[in-house]
């Protein structure tokens, strides 16, 4: 059913006033409150054209206003054409969210009159939107903590204006135009901790379903936080919004910095009025933007341009199917299916998070689809220990993203049946796998140990090189000999480095410490 928008006006702001539990007012931060947090998020939809001009999605590295076609800069006449693909993933975080996406929805003006605004008014969706509805589950094991969706909606965002040294203002018109979602949390959360979770949460579905890649510190990914304090058995407090939160810490420290202004104010018998605020990041406390009386009359209106989005349940129903697993989904089966711990999920789930988003929903190069093929036959926790601790160690360390991987599941499941089977030392296959990374050889391992030179040494060419190690290192050899097995180690990795990691580290540290160097009074 759809609902008008004046009674959702009304559910809306009833909720903000409804009487909540006293079971929130026992953090020690503030004994005798009751934090009251909501979340508007907005959501740079990864679409390579923007949402109603045609023209490309401006990147990162793009040159000011080279990005930007006569329908963005509000040329007369221009109109604009609704782009399905931002339609689609919008519906992807929909229900992916557990909305109830509306059979119809229509776009607005929103009336205001800035420098980054070319055509005076923006289109948005406010009172017909795409999806109402929906939650996002915070506890991942228990599920005992949902912050609810108010709704979901499509509109243009803004150019960007920067403020040069001089004073002057300048305008890019690259980002104007660029498809958002804006994601509107019910007032659910009731601390600093559960609106950060909230937001990684809703990243992860965001770059899960390929809706967006939910980078707070480029600005694809922004928050408006709504923060109240009331004393328990009590209705909501008066809320301020602070805007702009570029990171989660931001977030976190803006939210608690604001709880204890409304405390003080309170303590003191003042009001606290209802204002709009930003952070300084510097100082880490808000700031005073402008107050409620100051906010502009958005003069709301039908866009008379873009006909109402009807979208039918056969097209939803397709939607739905082309859904991948999420995030919440894919952490149980991890856990249950391969014993993988919390950590190592956690690793696997943010590989190049926010980074490496396909545009257009199109599928990705995913850490777990190559962990889940390395690990058919192996034991997975192995196979995770390699990619954990190895193999994204050295894409990192030559700057590749994970899409950028040289090494196949293959070429990685090859270095680890050959170290199980003892044809090849854990420190040759470490060198191996650094070979493959930096070269992007797509030679098969024995190949490539081959030609490195790292076959397997026999028994007596390593008893041969421990007697070599502890002449080199006579002093060393002398005291283990009278007992002091502490300097072993050191007589181990000089071994090692005469066999250029052929030798298996625990066989030489035998031979050495039962035989060749054993304690005199021993012998």
């Amino acid at each position: 059913m759809l609902l008008l928008s004046s009674q959702r006006k009304v559910f809306r702001y009833a909720a903000l006033k409804r009487t909540i539990s006293s079971a929130n007012a026992f953090d020690s931060r503030w004994p005798g409150w009751n934090v009251v947090i909501g979340i508007e998020v907005h959501a740079q939809i990864k679409s390579r054209w923007k949402l109603l001009s045609g023209s490309p999605t401006p990147r990162v590295a793009d040159s000011p206003n080279t990005r930007v076609s006569v329908f963005d800069a509000a040329w007369p006449g221009t109109l604009p054409r609704l782009n399905p693909k931002c339609v689609e993933l919008a519906v992807r975080t929909a229900l992916a969210c557990g909305s109830q996406v509306q059979p119809r929805s229509a776009f607005d003006r929103k009336h205001y009159f800035y420098a980054d605004l070319p055509a005076g008014y923006q289109i948005t969706q406010r009172y017909a939107p795409l999806a109402l509805g929906g939650q996002i589950v915070l506890d991942d094991t228990t599920g005992a903590k949902a912050v609810g969706i108010e709704q979901i909606q499509l509109e243009q965002d803004t150019a960007k204006s920067t403020l040069d040294q001089s004073g002057s203002t300048a305008i890019d018109l690259n980002r104007a135009g660029s498809a958002l979602m804006e994601i509107i949390s019910r007032p659910e959360m009731r601390s600093p901790e559960e609106a950060g979770a909230y937001v990684k949460a809703l990243q992860a579905i965001l770059r899960a379903v390929g809706s967006s890649d939910g980078n707070m510190e480029q600005g694809s990914f922004r928050c408006d936080v709504n923060v109240s304090v009331n004393r328990p058995g009590q209705t909501f407090g008066t809320r301020c919004e602070v805007k702009n939160l570029n990171s989660v810490k931001f977030l976190m420290t803006a939210i608690t910095s604001e709880v204890y202004r409304h405390i003080e104010l309170r303590d003191k018998g003042d009001p606290v009025r209802q204002e709009t605020r930003g952070f300084d990041e510097d100082r880490m406390v808000t700031y005073r933007l402008r107050s409620k009386e100051d906010t502009p009359d958005y003069r709301y209106m039908p866009d008379p341009n873009l006909p109402p989005l009807l979208l039918s349940q056969a097209y939803l129903n397709q939607v739905m199917a082309s859904l991948p697993e999420l995030p919440n989904t894919l952490r149980k089966r991890l856990r249950e299916q391969y014993g993988l711990s919390q950590q190592d999920i956690d690793v696997l789930l943010s590989v190049d998070s926010g980074k490496d988003v396909p545009y257009d929903g199109e599928k990705g190069y995913s850490a777990v689809s190559y962990f889940e093929t390395t690990a058919q036959g192996r034991d997975p926790k192995a196979v995770v220990n390699w990619m954990v601790n190895e193999l994204l160690a050295q894409l990192t360390h030559h700057k590749k993203f994970f899409s950028q991987n040289p090494v196949t599941e293959a070429q990685l499941g090859a270095l680890i049946d050959m170290v199980n089977d003892r044809k090849l030392t854990g420190t040759a296959a470490k060198e191996i796998l650094r070979h493959i990374v930096r070269t992007g050889s797509e030679d098969d391992i024995p190949t490539i140990q081959q030609s490195l030179q790292l076959g397997v040494l026999s028994d007596d060419d390593i008893y041969k090189l421990c007697l070599a190690g502890a002449e080199e290192l006579p002093e060393e050899a002398e005291l283990v000999r009278r007992g002091n097995s502490r300097v072993l180690m050191k007589l181990v990795g000089r071994v090692m480095k005469l066999s250029r990691g052929r030798a298996d580290a625990q066989q030489i540290r035998k031979y050495l410490a039962d035989d060749i160097l054993k304690p005199k009074d021993v012998r």
